[in-house]
């Protein structure tokens, strides 16, 4: 049995033995088979199980429940979605992009009024998040950010650009020039919001089979090397880990983001820093950073930069990059001086899906009974419980709001065959982090960072 336990630090301090439930031992027959224990699936059983009692609902973990990117992220259940305002305009017009954003708005108080009907204690703190600037190209970027939330109507209430003394008093970073801030995100520890909701589905009375791998999904059946699961709905909800599925090699990219996690830090450090509502942070770099101040006082801190690799490989020793574990810690140390000699006590890490072009989506085929939803670059938290709700009410034919999103049904390209495929998202990370260094050192924009995420259609 694998330790589970060293799979991150929020895997590490979950209450919860992460022993695995009982795998599937024979065929079975339900109404809904949900391939994937992580939050997409979850949420889905969840909404499906409170709306209609009687369905017969089993989702399949190939490991434990809440295994994957949902018990290893950067904890911000966020409004964020991975398509841009202009980009869902695009999509669907003025409306639906303001009808998006607002839905995901709404998404993060949802899952903090389940987390308390539920009793789930997942650590919520309804903080913000507060998006640094810290050299000139970043300030203007964070303007445009500011100003285009302001076309599509969006107010200081939630989103307002914040000036250098503002910023400081929230998160007293170095170098800062400015920030924007929204209060739509709350902190949590997500595995104990993965393992609380597993516990929440199966007290409801859904089956929940952990080490069950899916060989395939078919329409209205799952195969698995233990046997078959006939549904006349079959969901997938396997994210990051979807390239092992036959014949979705190309379907998603699964892309590693890491993190490390300091010791607790004492209070007298954490009064010269901030976030003393434990708002998330970043800054406004195109090599993205997340992080955020833990219950016990740490600071747990990620970003992308670890390799894709060749063939959207997915293999453990991956979820360890010890260059990006030391570059994460410079960086922690370049943007909070006092944190120099802090011990860095967890690294770890994990693949994430993204679509040909970096659009999440949602949608159920009727007529062959399979449903999906994913393609979160990185921003599942809160777009799970939303992707739950709409799968629900597509699955139970129900005329709302959620059902008329663009995302839904949204048919993302498939990503071009290797090794281009290597080639572009590899090539693509080095112009984003070499851009970076540039305007770091120069204060001026670097053009190529914006020529290649159009190219990669970021």
């Amino acid at each position: 049995m694998n330790d589970y336990r060293a799979l991150s630090f929020w895997h590490d301090t979950v209450p919860d033995p992460l022993e695995p439930g009982k795998p599937l031992a024979a065929d079975i027959d339900v109404d809904v088979a949900i391939t994937g224990g992580g939050f997409t699936g979850l949420w889905t059983a969840y909404y499906l199980r409170k709306a209609d009692p009687g369905l017969r609902i089993a989702v399949l973990e190939r490991e434990i429940a809440g295994f994957g990117a949902s018990g290893r992220n950067g904890g911000w259940c966020s409004a964020l979605f991975p398509a841009s305002l202009g980009k869902l305009a695009r999509m669907a017009g003025r409306p639906g992009a303001i009808g998006m954003n607002r839905a995901m708005q709404e998404t993060v108080d949802e899952v903090g009024r389940v987390v308390v009907a539920e009793g789930i204690d997942c650590h919520w703190s309804k903080g913000g998040t507060i998006q640094l600037a810290r050299s000139q190209p970043q300030l203007e970027r964070a303007k445009n950010e500011v100003a285009q939330a302001r076309a599509f109507g969006f107010g200081e209430d939630d989103l307002r650009l914040l000036s250098a003394t503002d910023a400081s008093g929230l998160l007293a970073a170095s170098a800062i020039m400015g920030a924007t801030y929204t209060p739509h995100c709350a902190a949590i520890h997500p595995a104990r919001l993965a393992r609380g909701l597993a516990a929440t589905v199966r007290r409801l009375g859904v089956a929940v089979y952990e080490r069950t791998p899916a060989a395939s999904i078919e329409p209205r059946r799952v195969r698995t090397p233990a046997g078959t699961v006939r549904a006349e709905h079959v969901i997938r909800a396997t994210e990051g880990y979807t390239p092992r599925l036959p014949g979705l090699r190309r379907a998603i990219a699964p892309v590693y983001s890491l993190m490390i996690a300091t010791e607790p830090l004492p209070p007298s450090t954490w009064d010269q820093v901030g976030l003393s509502q434990r708002a998330t942070f970043g800054d406004h770099r195109h090599v993205i950073i997340y992080g955020q101040r833990t219950v016990d006082g740490r600071f747990a801190f990620g970003g992308r930069g670890a390799p894709y690799h060749l063939g959207s490989k997915i293999r453990p020793d991956y979820d360890r990059e010890p260059a990006v574990f030391e570059a994460l810690k410079r960086t922690l140390g370049d943007m909070f001086p006092v944190l120099a000699d802090a011990a860095v006590t967890h690294t770890w890490g994990g693949p994430l899906g993204v679509p040909r072009d970096w659009c999440a989506s949602v949608g159920l085929d009727r007529s062959t009974g399979l449903g999906w939803a994913g393609g979160y670059v990185g921003d599942g938290v809160g777009t799970t419980n939303l992707a739950g709700r709409t799968l629900a009410d597509l699955i139970l034919r129900r005329d709302t709001s959620l059902v008329t999103l663009p995302w839904v049904n949204h048919s993302s390209r498939r990503w071009e065959v290797e090794p281009l495929r290597w080639l572009g998202m590899n090539g693509a990370l080095r112009v984003m982090a070499r851009a970076d260094r540039v305007e770091a050192r120069t204060g001026r924009p670097a053009r190529s960072a914006d020529l290649c995420s159009r190219l990669l259609g970021g």
